[in-house]
């Protein structure tokens, strides 16, 4: 029997259509390209790490798949077709880094607004309230959380939202590493229940813990691209990611 906090991602990627696919996406400020041609695949129910230095254009990223700035060129598909910038909120939830939106409110209350917002059942606030941890601040004001229980928060809410993809901007930060261990086991969870996860993170370990595939992102350029094995395969390294990661960048 599996020990109920693994976090071993799968050790197969599943042979589907892809669920997203990146292409070409470019965007520059003035003459620099922050995002240089990036293309990619993203697949149904599996965890993807962008992997990158800080500066490597991983936000950016995000935020230009979810639409929040505009490219230069590229497009980015689903299923197949072409998912126009005004349809990509119905698809994608984005979690920013270091939000902390209705300050004054108690946690409660924004859990129960939000859950309203899309219908969600009064049963699934408290398998999320359970599952992130959030039991001893739900009496608190947003505005007096800690950055972990902050976090935590902002993690039920797209646990909560019904998007079948969720794009997470750095979601460990702020946490311990037991703190860490434990979200793992809920993204993993997430994506055993069908939802797609589309991370970036600059801690590699993290991330070897967590993902199924990775894209190694550099100076705004997709240095790489697949699972452990198949960049392995690729770099001739047989180590961990971060040596991968310098060796292809």
């Amino acid at each position: 029997m599996q020990h109920p906090m693994s976090i071993a991602p799968m050790t197969s990627v599943r042979q589907h259509t892809p669920l997203l696919q990146i292409a070409g996406l470019t965007k520059r400020y003035g003459e620099e390209r922050v995002l240089d041609d990036v293309s990619f695949s993203v697949h149904p129910a599996e965890v993807l790490g962008l992997i990158g230095p800080n500066g490597a254009g991983k936000t950016t990223l995000l935020e230009a798949m979810a639409a929040l700035v505009p490219v230069d060129c590229g497009a980015v598909l689903w299923r197949g077709a072409v998912l126009a910038p005004a349809h990509r909120r119905g698809s994608m939830f984005y979690l920013p880094e270091g939000i902390r939106p209705w300050q004054q409110q108690y946690v409660a209350r924004v859990l129960s607004f939000f859950a309203a917002v899309y219908r969600r059942p009064e049963a699934q606030i408290g398998e999320t309230v359970a599952a992130v941890g959030l039991d001893p601040v739900l009496r608190k004001q947003v505005l007096a959380l800690s950055k972990g229980y902050a976090r935590r928060l902002m993690w039920a809410l797209a646990l909560l939202a019904p998007h079948p993809l969720l794009l997470m901007d750095e979601p460990f930060d702020g946490f311990d590493l037991k703190q860490t261990r434990e979200m793992m086991v809920v993204l993993r969870r997430a994506a055993a229940a069908g939802r797609t996860i589309v991370l970036s993170t600059h801690q590699l370990v993290d991330a070897e813990r967590v993902c199924d595939r990775f894209v190694l992102l550099a100076g705004g350029r997709v240095r790489g691209e697949g699972t452990l094995d198949e960049l392995r395969a690729r770099t001739g390294i047989s180590t961990g990611l971060e040596d991968m990661f310098l060796a292809l960048a």
